[in-house]
């Protein structure tokens, strides 16, 4: 099987359409409601700061700016996290370009992320880890630009992106000190630091002082919510968690690549294997891949916190590269047959899983009426009040809800408390949210 650039171009572009359209229907088709984290999300939107009790305040913005355009459809919620998917598959076969002489490796390098359930299965529900997905794709290719071609534009991009994705995220400060310690190194391998990368620096200051204020006036709260989402043993932990959830972790990560090997596996003629640790290429592939996961591992194994799942969502973005890199001469692409059928086995698989599960469940989030009761709650309001519903007191995802699919979009502010309250004009309490006018 031959290729040409042209063709391979093609065929990228027509993967990353076929993934776009396909996980953009299936959800759109078969939930009847957004699922808890982008509901929770888009409450956050409907009263933009720059923090929130949660999370820093990146995954918002990006929300309200699709809801300024699309309203309450559902769809345009999961068209936004294949968009943000895409675009890191978009810019990790530019970066291939970089390291692989033939353009179909490039390709194989984004095709192989099809076996690693963070870039479909989970990919339906916008949340801080699909909105950080582009900029860790995007850090990670204008770190390498920055060091290798020396340009201001490049420091200044690596900065601005570095920064973006550390206010949609903190564990994104795990790629960041994996960089750092890049370019310490090839500072300490040439003797001299680069003064340009002040540059990057200072972006990053600059982007983040706002998100730094709020969160000195709110006591920290992200950070606390953080540590105690964790089960820290700093708090409360025994000395054998320090043991058991880096064990864990680590035990996870393999079984959750399991279909990524496999795909691999098929690829590789044979096993030799020369590694040659003055290739620049290489460490920088290995720092940016596995620092930022023995990071995580030792933070699990010094603090005894328990690492989530899906927190690892961006850190496998770049590992296609790194293998296709790696054995880059030990793939047989007469294969190339085998593992087409491999991907597109777990290409189809994946949506169908999804698809089944959520028309054979019925009491799952994205099972929740919520267009249903916004309906009957305007009702009742409609019923004593002429003022448009304006605020919506609760939890994220009953009060989250109500923002969401009332066509007055209210500004969910927090849980119900009685200062809130006496600040509104008029109000109604239904069960455990309140909806009111100011």
């Amino acid at each position: 099987m031959s290729f040409n650039k042209i063709s391979i171009n093609k065929l990228f572009y027509s993967f990353i359409s076929i993934h776009l359209v396909l996980w953009t229907l299936v959800p759109s088709l078969t939930n009847n409601n957004l699922p808890l984290d982008t509901i929770e999300h888009l409450a956050w939107a409907s009263n933009l700061d720059w923090g929130f009790n949660k999370h820093p305040p990146a995954v918002a913005f990006f929300l309200e700016i699709f809801y300024q355009i699309f309203g309450s459809q559902d769809w345009a919620y999961y068209l936004l996290s294949q968009i943000f998917l895409v675009l890191s598959f978009f810019i990790i076969f530019k970066l291939s370009e970089e390291f692989l002489e033939k353009k179909i490796l490039g390709l194989l390098s984004v095709l192989i992320l099809e076996g690693i359930y963070f870039y479909n299965y989970t990919t339906p529900e916008f949340n801080v880890y699909i909105s950080e997905l582009p900029f860790w794709a995007l850090t990670v290719y204008y770190s390498y630009k920055a060091i290798t071609k020396d340009n201001l534009k490049d420091w200044a991009l690596l900065g601005l992106f570095g920064a973006i994705g550390f206010l949609s995220h903190y564990l994104f400060s795990y790629l960041l000190l994996s960089i750092i310690f890049f370019f310490i190194y090839i500072f300490f391998q040439n003797k001299r630091f680069n003064f340009k990368s002040f540059v990057a620096l200072e972006v990053f200051i600059i982007m983040i002082i706002p998100h730094l204020i709020w969160l000195v006036e709110n006591n920290y709260i992200t950070l606390s919510y953080g540590l105690h989402r964790t089960g820290s043993g700093l708090y409360d932990g025994q000395l054998i968690d320090h043991i058991i959830y880096p064990f864990s972790f680590l035990i996870k990560q393999i079984g959750i690549l399991i279909p990524f090997w496999i795909m691999l596996f098929i690829l590789i003629g044979k096993f030799k294997l020369k590694i040659n640790f003055k290739d620049k290429k290489l460490l920088f592939l290995i720092f940016i891949n596995f620092i930022p996961i023995i990071l995580i591992a030792i933070t699990s194994l010094l603090t005894g916190s328990k690492i989530k799942t899906m927190w690892l969502t961006p850190f496998y973005l770049y590992f296609g590269l790194f293998f296709i890199y790696l054995f880059q001469k030990n793939i047989n692409l007469k294969k190339l047959k085998i593992f087409l059928i491999s991907f597109s086995f777990f290409l189809i698989l994946s949506p169908v899983i999804y698809l089944t599960v959520s028309i054979s469940k019925t009491d799952k989030r994205t099972d929740y009426p919520g267009k249903r009761i916004a309906e009957k709650t305007q009702y009742i309001w409609d019923q004593d009040h002429k003022e448009s519903i304006n605020v919506v007191l609760g939890d994220e995802w009953f009060a989250g809800n109500l923002s969401y699919h009332l066509k007055s979009r209210p500004v969910w502010e927090g849980i119900i408390t009685k200062d809130k309250l006496s600040s509104l004009s008029k109000f109604t309490c239904i069960d455990n949210i309140c909806i009111g006018h100011r």
